[in-house]
């Protein structure tokens, strides 16, 4: 099985961006943890701070892999052009945040790609990625 993450704008900054929300560990720290535990699941990984190149990656994990990860981070909330290409292509998606989104500010309530995703998953930190990853896995 293939399987693509894809996150959005900041999550570079994971590891040292609020860490009181985010933890303390970087993301390629964390995808180096999960491609140890997933050995038999081909991983990969891609992050853009930019809208369009997130959707030309959706466009593309989509001829490529069985399963996408998502975490489009503040475009969750803004972005039709991220939720129609989610809706435009036939790979299932699941929408991650590791915070709790409903339990911050009112705007971060609302997902534009929800509606179009397998599942949506928030609130466990990055275990949330691992309990993506584990839910394609299980349908097999």
């Amino acid at each position: 099985m293939k399987i693509m993450i894809i996150n959005g704008p900041n999550l570079n900054l994971l590891g040292t961006r609020e860490p009181d929300t985010y933890g303390n560990k970087s993301f390629e720290a964390y995808f180096s943890e999960l491609q140890f535990k997933f050995t038999n699941t081909e991983l990969s990984y891609f992050q853009s701070n930019i809208e369009g190149e997130l959707i030309d990656e959706l466009h593309k994990a989509d001829k490529d892999f069985d399963g996408i990860v998502l975490n489009a981070a503040a475009y969750t909330h803004t972005s039709v052009g991220i939720a129609d290409a989610v809706k435009g292509i036939k790979t299932p998606v699941v929408e991650v945040h590791i915070s709790n989104t409903h339990s911050r500010e009112e705007f971060r309530h609302k997902s534009y790609i929800a509606p179009n995703a397998k599942g949506v998953i928030l609130g466990f930190g990055l275990l949330g990625y691992n309990l993506a990853i584990q839910s394609f896995l299980n349908e097999k």
